[in-house]
């Protein structure tokens, strides 16, 4: 269940959500959610971050997550939502009619710690 590193063992399990910008639905529609869903997989893979549950919903998205114990909070959601912004402009090309200058997401995000009460989080993504 734990995670050994060189000099610690243990997880860095976080609940994140990310919002699209102007809180747009752009996950109304099924293929870009899946688009969506896709390029936050091949970003969180590219850096070793580890997706425990996905929720796509119509303007936001919910995950838990295990990020790797020597990344940062705010480096990891700069990866996610930076290279999933990247990759959802490279899929879908339409989406720039919506976002010209490219921010997919909302400057802002919710990121806490999940320790004890993970499967209470687990459920809570699970049933959004």
């Amino acid at each position: 269940m734990y995670k050994h590193y060189n000099h610690s063992v243990g997880n860095n399990f976080k609940h994140v959500q990310i919002t699209t910008k102007y809180r747009y639905k752009m996950m109304r529609s099924s293929k870009i959610a899946t688009f969506c869903k896709v390029a936050i997989e091949q970003a969180c893979k590219r850096h070793k971050i580890e997706i425990e549950i996905i929720n796509v919903q119509s303007n936001h998205v919910h995950l838990i997550v295990d990020c790797p114990r020597t990344m940062s909070e705010a480096m990891m959601i700069q990866i996610i939502k930076g290279l999933s912004s990247y990759l959802l402009f490279r899929m879908c090309e339409n989406l720039r009619k919506r976002y010209p200058k490219g921010h997919f997401w909302n400057a802002g995000y919710f990121c806490c710690s999940v320790g004890r009460d993970f499967e209470s989080v687990y459920s809570y993504v699970e049933n959004q």
